[in-house]
């Protein structure tokens, strides 16, 4: 097979890119990872080079150019049925797209205010309106889902609903958010999961300062 290259921003800030890569990291797929820094403002113009829309993440397989998490993990998890990155039941399934789209489209006001960030310090920051209320609902959807699958990931085992869902956990860990103990029970299995760890150590590794994504 040809091979897959995913092309990512900083390990430290890129959420857009830390879904598609845990996702295939954690199912064992190979591919070769690129990194194109944000060391210029608001992006960098290489991005143009490998994606139509000038963001990452963007996957390139041979000629074919496929670009956004959701739309990556899915062509990938075509190509490697076997590997499961969706739940195998069908109802199953259709939630973990359901919460997956949840969380593509919504949920700006928690995004705007705590953009993810590996390496800062675990303090609270004043939370602007609509912040408590995304809080809450992303723990309710932590709590049901577990529930119902018996955990520790959101479905049993990590799917790419835990990819879509994975930079939230660092927001929800490093600006201390009012969380229940079903929440942090769920966010230590996923800051447990080898994949995120290799992530994690890649991230305070770098050196690169993003000051807007410095909250």
């Amino acid at each position: 097979m040809t091979q897959l290259t995913l092309y990512i921003g900083n390990k430290n800030y890129s959420s857009w890119s830390f879904r598609p890569w845990i996702a295939l990291t954690a199912a064992g797929i190979p591919f070769e990872e690129v990194l194109i820094p944000f060391d210029f403002p608001a992006g960098n113009p290489r991005f143009f080079e490998v994606s139509p829309t000038g963001r990452v993440p963007a996957l390139h397989h041979g000629p074919l150019r496929v670009w956004e998490s959701l739309a990556i993990i899915e062509y990938v998890a075509e190509l490697f049925p076997e590997r499961h990155l969706w739940p195998e039941n069908a109802a199953s399934r259709a939630i973990a797209r359901s919460i997956s789209m949840e969380m593509l489209s919504g949920f700006r006001a928690l995004r705007g205010a705590c953009p993810m960030n590996m390496r800062r310090e675990k303090r609270k920051i004043v939370l602007p309106e609509g912040v408590t209320d995304d809080v809450a609902r992303i723990s309710t959807i932590w709590r049901e889902c577990c529930e119902m699958s018996g955990g520790p990931f959101l479905f049993g085992r990590f799917s790419a609903a835990d990819a879509m869902f994975a930079p939230v956990v660092n927001r929800f860990d490093v600006y201390d958010l009012p969380v229940d103990r079903d929440a942090l029970t769920y966010m230590d299995a996923m800051k447990s999961h080898p994949a995120w760890i290799r992530w994690r150590e890649a991230a305070l590794a770098e050196t690169w300062i993003v000051p807007e994504d410095e909250a």
